[in-house]
């Protein structure tokens, strides 16, 4: 793992090729298919550019669109390993239904049904990394099937931009503040994927529970269930709050984000606020997304946890062949 982190930034430069391009019909709409890590790319291309309105899916079959709609949509599978068996069941739904179909896959029967039926298709490198950390090259993969060059080009300036070494310093530092604690994300919408990022490499990589919240919902709801009595005090004093703050985000929203982080500390709740910035809009992204990843391995090393295999969802899917 800590080999991987060091060497995140290298992904960029991998230039993705798509095998039978000439059969694949781009679209302004978009589905993406895909489960666990593999689908996170689609979420922060979102991020990126909430105007692609990528419609992210993450279950059997396809979404409830209308038929007359839905034709109009590219479905793009993603499964890393390529036999995610919720992926693979969107695939065929979306070619019995006659959808523009593309897949991203270093392998397995995605990519074997993909090859056969000439669909396009990209395989990503088998660099022998986790889905959550193949994030770059995902992304850029995905960035190649919808045609976004700009995009393609912003993520190469990362190699020179992410400061990987002061990244690891900072995701330690913070995983020493978390030790015994439950981390809480909270995000602009905007953000959300982001923050949906971090609780995922906490879970996954550190082994931990962890959750994640939108501003400015929580603030109708949430944020309540922290305005501790005696009685309920023991709840919510184990939990850590991460505050994603981005200079990007609606000015009111960067005022209730001030706002909650007075409220809780007021009520004795510790507050971190993470700060996202860079040269662009992906620079922003995924420095926060590597500090993200060396917080939590360092957290997999203060509880000894293991930081790569997920045996618990490996024991999962055993259990649903039975």
């Amino acid at each position: 793992m800590e080999d991987a982190l060091k060497k995140f930034p290298e992904q960029f430069a991998y230039e993705p090729r798509i095998e039978h391009e000439e059969n694949l019909r781009r679209s302004k709409r978009v589905i993406v298919a895909g489960m666990g890590g593999s689908h996170l790319a689609s979420g922060i291309v979102n991020a990126w550019k909430p105007s692609l309105g990528i419609r992210v899916h993450r279950d059997y079959g396809l979404p409830p669109i209308p038929d007359e709609e839905l034709k109009d949509f590219l479905l793009v599978a993603i499964s890393y390993s390529g036999n995610t068996e919720e992926t693979l069941d969107a695939f065929e739904a979306a070619r019995a239904k006659g959808l523009a179909r593309a897949a991203i896959s270093l392998g397995g029967k995605l990519l074997e049904r993909a090859r056969a039926e000439g669909v396009p298709h990209v395989t990503v490198p088998d660099a022998g990394l986790v889905p959550r950390v193949a994030l770059g090259f995902m992304t850029k993969a995905l960035l190649a099937v919808m045609g976004e060059s700009g995009g393609q080009k912003e993520l190469e300036t990362l190699p020179k931009l992410l400061r990987a070494d002061d990244l690891e310093t900072a995701g330690r530092t913070l995983a020493d503040t978390l030790k015994g604690r439950v981390p809480v994300i909270y995000a602009s919408n905007r953000n959300e994927a982001v923050a949906y990022n971090w609780k995922i490499k906490f879970n996954e990589t550190g082994k931990i529970p962890a959750f994640m919240n939108v501003i400015p919902e929580a603030n109708h709801n949430e944020m309540t269930g922290f305005d501790a009595v005696p009685s309920t005090e023991a709840l919510s004093k184990n939990f850590s709050f991460l505050f994603m703050t981005d200079d990007e985000d609606h000015p009111r929203v960067q005022k209730r984000f001030r706002i909650l982080k007075e409220m809780y500390e007021a009520r004795k709740l510790p507050v971190t606020v993470l700060e996202l910035a860079g040269r662009n809009r992906f620079h922003k992204i995924f420095a926060s997304l590597l500090a993200a990843d060396w917080t939590a391995y360092g957290l997999a090393q203060h509880y000894g946890t293991e930081p790569v295999a997920v045996p618990m969802v490996e024991e999962f899917k055993k259990r649903m062949l039975e």
